[in-house]
């Protein structure tokens, strides 16, 4: 079979989709700088971040590597637990209460990883499942994390010791760096030969092992790096809004980000920020209106969404521009 041969056209098509990709993200920066700026809730943005971080983390799991994973929030929760009960009952400062979150996270996507990555399918999704209820458990009784009603009045404390993270502001830059941050990270991830074998598991994974990749040691690291930064949404967030409760383990918690990755895109880098973004704003306009039944018109939203974009909003819109693209360049093939 011989190699597909990319025209001058092409090229120039792709460059140029490549500068729009990268004006975008720096208009999107810059939106994010001057948010408080503008009128925008510091507190509301840094909930938004933080779960869009959580949605990346997931997404680089079930888009990038093809695991569908039902148990993040024992991640999400249990990060959260950890950096609360470090930063309050410990004294820690906050940027060794959120390496807690992280460390405790990354072990329990560790354990939970070992004994689930041999399974595929719908028997590793349950596995992760009924994991992430046993950690639940943990979270409800054990005597340090404050039973139903969680950790509350977690100080935010000084960054370092030196910089007083009190101030709303203050912190907001802190979180818009730490998302900076975990998104380039992922998006190197993606790019990088370690990245590519992961697509290529998700792609075909018979054809990854007969050519000698050991697939379970591949997916076992891509497993702990998304728990991992699971953990590091939660542990953001339990500084962002002072406690950590059961909400944040509860297994409602990994429908959201699986909400969030299908309704933005899985397999994109923009999409899972764009249904943080969608849900997390609907939650906050919506639940002192209709209480309870946001729940039932988010689900309404998604089930519309899937059924009008398959590949969610970004990846429908990626998809049409890629078919622009293919258009404009046929005539001159």
């Amino acid at each position: 079979m011989s190699p597909a041969i990319t025209s001058p056209h092409d090229n120039k098509q792709m460059t140029q989709a490549a500068k729009l990709i990268r004006i975008t993200y720096i208009a999107l920066l810059i939106l994010a700088l001057v948010a408080p700026m503008l009128g925008l809730y510091p507190v509301f943005v840094m909930k938004l971040l933080c779960f869009a971080i959580f949605a990346c983390a997931f997404n680089l799991l079930l888009g990038f590597t093809g695991l569908l994973s039902f148990g993040h929030a024992a991640f999400f929760g249990s990060a959260a637990y950890a950096t609360g009960w470090v930063v309050k009952s410990l004294g820690w400062t906050p940027e060794l209460g959120l390496l807690a979150g992280v460390v405790a996270s990354g072990l329990i996507g560790l354990v939970v990883g070992l004994v689930a990555i041999r399974r595929q399918g719908i028997y590793f999704a349950m596995i992760t499942l009924a994991i992430a209820q046993m950690v639940y458990f943990v979270c409800l009784q054990a005597p340090f994390t404050g039973g139903e009603d969680g950790l509350q009045g977690v100080p935010r404390g000084a960054l370092f010791g030196l910089f007083s993270l009190e101030s709303d502001i203050a912190l907001y830059y802190l979180v818009v760096a730490v998302f900076v941050g975990c998104f380039l990270a992922i998006s190197r991830i993606v790019r990088s030969p370690f990245g590519q074998v992961l697509k290529m598991i998700r792609e075909n994974e018979p054809r990854a092992i007969s050519l000698g990749y050991q697939v379970d040691r591949y997916k076992l690291l891509a497993f702990v790096l998304s728990a991992a930064l699971a953990g590091l949404a939660g542990s953001l967030k339990t500084l962002v809004m002072g406690f950590a409760t059961l909400s944040d383990a509860h297994w409602s918690m990994s429908g959201e980000v699986i909400l969030m990755t299908l309704l933005g895109g899985v397999g994109t880098f923009f999409g899972p920020v764009f249904g943080a973004g969608i849900v997390i704003s609907l939650q906050n306009m919506l639940a002192d209106k209709v209480g309870s039944w946001v729940t039932v018109i988010i689900g309404v939203i998604f089930v519309m969404c899937v059924l009008a974009f398959r590949k969610g909003v970004v990846g429908e819109l990626q998809a049409y521009l890629e078919r622009r693209r293919r258009a404009v360049a046929a005539p001159d093939a």
